[in-house]
């Protein structure tokens, strides 16, 4: 049995340790990416569909471990964020946290379920027309994951901003983040750019999300753990 001294035993270190969920998350997904590769874009031919998910069957099982693993640390990291923002005194952003970033995993969660099951069965079943289905579906999600995205990143740049934690210059791009995040559920156009499967919803909006991830955890680690909840 650890004595009570035990490093492990102590408040500072469990927060700590919850703290750095933020950039674990960044690091699954980032994996997760790498090991799914491209998907097949809206409206794409059955043969691609079937070359992606059966032909990719084992790698896109792999990458939905990871990308299980980078939702367990998104939703720990929202719990380190909501703990942070009620010590300050900020319980309502703190709630919007844990609101948005539950929104956001349940979202992650039926992406990742869905292209599971393609690669698992569906796309070999020889039903086309639900496997198109379900990929442009996949699309959808992403667009409209948007919302509860932005959400999480104006929870926690206003309530750090509130709590004096950060700068105004960091809250400012934290406010851009969040109206970029927005306009990330508008990518409705048929091709192009703005589409579901576009550059900005595949590359720019992910990436941006993913830097606020970084700087958060920054700003969590500096913080002092002042929490016995842990």
């Amino acid at each position: 049995m650890p004595s009570s001294t035990s490093l492990y035993t102590t408040r500072g270190f469990w927060e700590r340790l919850w703290r750095m969920s933020g950039n674990n998350f960044v690091i699954f997904a980032i994996i997760a990416y790498v090991i799914y590769g491209s998907q097949p874009q809206v409206g794409a031919s059955a043969d691609a569909l079937v070359a992606f998910y059966g032909g990719h069957h084992t790698r896109i099982l792999i990458a939905a471990a990871v990308s299980g693993l980078a939702v367990l640390n998104l939703l720990w990291f929202a719990a380190a964020l909501r703990t942070t923002l009620a010590d300050a005194g900020q319980d309502g952003w703190g709630a919007a946290a844990t609101a948005s970033s539950a929104a956001v995993g349940g979202l992650f969660l039926l992406l990742i379920a869905l292209s599971a099951a393609l690669a698992y069965s569906i796309a070999g079943s020889g039903n086309t027309t639900l496997t198109s289905g379900l990929n442009d579906f996949a699309w959808a999600l992403v667009v409209l994951s948007s919302f509860p995205r932005a959400m999480l990143i104006m929870s926690g740049s206003f309530g750090l901003w509130r709590a004096g934690l950060i700068s105004n210059a960091l809250f400012g791009a934290g406010v851009a983040v969040v109206v970029l995040g927005v306009l990330g559920g508008t990518t409705w156009v048929s091709g192009g750019f703005w589409a579901p499967d576009g550059v900005y919803s595949r590359f720019v909006w992910p990436i941006l999300g993913l830097l606020w991830v970084v700087a958060a955890s920054r700003v969590l680690a500096r913080s002092p753990a002042t929490r016995a909840g842990w």
